[in-house]
């Protein structure tokens, strides 16, 4: 088996001659939950519908399970092992439920009639309801059991907690730890609650125009980046030409907050070697991370 699920290199997408998707690289760990993070049109939606096959690329690879998924004689072998739920939850609207179930079964010979029984009941669906007359969060979760349901090895997620509320979003992620956990199942989801992914993920990649800014291990990412704030005495009169490492810099008076990627002790003893100063270090969040980056990509 592949260590990895997904693997994206040099991808490229133009609508009308404009860049969605400018040389993505990506890889995804077999096993791992995965946040995939931008801010709107930075090209998360394009680069799923992609790997669905749902979009053809314009240049670059990208593989899941090692399958090409922009060979079109591929797709059933991908999606008969991946499991996805998109942005739009689109479902056939004249069904019930149980209907919607039914009619998806027998597309997939490992479907988990237990994983099935389990999701049906914990997320609470009426069987017999129509599908208008569901809530969205209503339809995520339907459309989360019928990804899960088939026996999916990876699923991909687009949004999967919204329209939730608090409540069924913490059920929604401890299930999904457990499901990696529990089955092994790789999870690729991408999300604007920055909160949610650093609660479940354990790898991430932050993209921006279209390529990915950051990416790796989150716990690497957390331990590798400090927060450093230097003090003066008083106000400086020269711009200070920080060391190697020191990627994003914010002066307020006497104040410099830094945001450092690497050679953080290099920068501490910089400041430090520098008349009349203080240095404070404190860890960051993902969400630090995250604003910092595509404010100043």
């Amino acid at each position: 088996m592949s260590d990895l699920a997904i693997e994206v290199n040099a991808l490229e997408k133009f609508f009308k001659g404009r860049p969605a998707l400018r040389g993505l690289n990506l890889q995804v760990p077999t096993g791992s939950i995965f946040g995939f993070l931008g801010r709107n049109g930075a090209g998360k939606t394009t680069t799923i519908k992609v790997l669905m096959g749902l979009l053809k690329a314009d240049r670059g690879a990208a593989r899941v399970f090692g399958f090409s998924a922009l060979d079109p004689r591929n797709g059933i072998s991908i999606r008969r092992r991946v499991g996805f739920v998109m942005e739009d939850k689109e479902l056939y609207p004249y069904m019930t439920v149980e209907q919607m179930i039914r009619f998806t079964r027998p597309f997939f010979p490992k479907w988990r009639d237990d994983l099935e029984r389990r999701y049906l009941e914990m997320f609470e669906l009426p069987p017999n309801q129509k599908i208008p007359d569901l809530s969205k969060g209503m339809r995520s979760k339907l459309m989360l059991l019928l990804a899960i349901s088939r026996g999916a090895e990876l699923l991909i997620l687009d949004e999967p907690t919204d329209g939730l509320d608090p409540a069924a979003v913490d059920e929604m992620l401890r299930e999904l730890v457990s499901l990696s956990a529990s089955e092994g199942t790789t999870i690729f989801f991408s999300s604007h609650q920055l909160a949610e992914v650093e609660q479940i993920a354990d790898h991430i990649a932050i993209i921006d125009h279209g390529r990915a800014i950051v990416a790796g291990s989150l716990d690497d990412l957390k331990a590798r980046y400090q927060r450093l704030h230097v003090v003066f005495e008083r106000e400086p009169v020269s711009q200070v030409r920080w060391a190697d490492g020191a990627e994003y810099i914010h002066q307020e008076g006497r104040t410099v907050s830094i945001l450092a990627s690497r050679n953080v002790e290099g920068i501490v003893e910089q400041a430090r070697s520098l008349p009349g100063t203080s240095v404070e270090q404190y860890p960051v969040t993902l969400k630090e991370i995250f604003l910092e980056h595509v404010r100043n990509n």
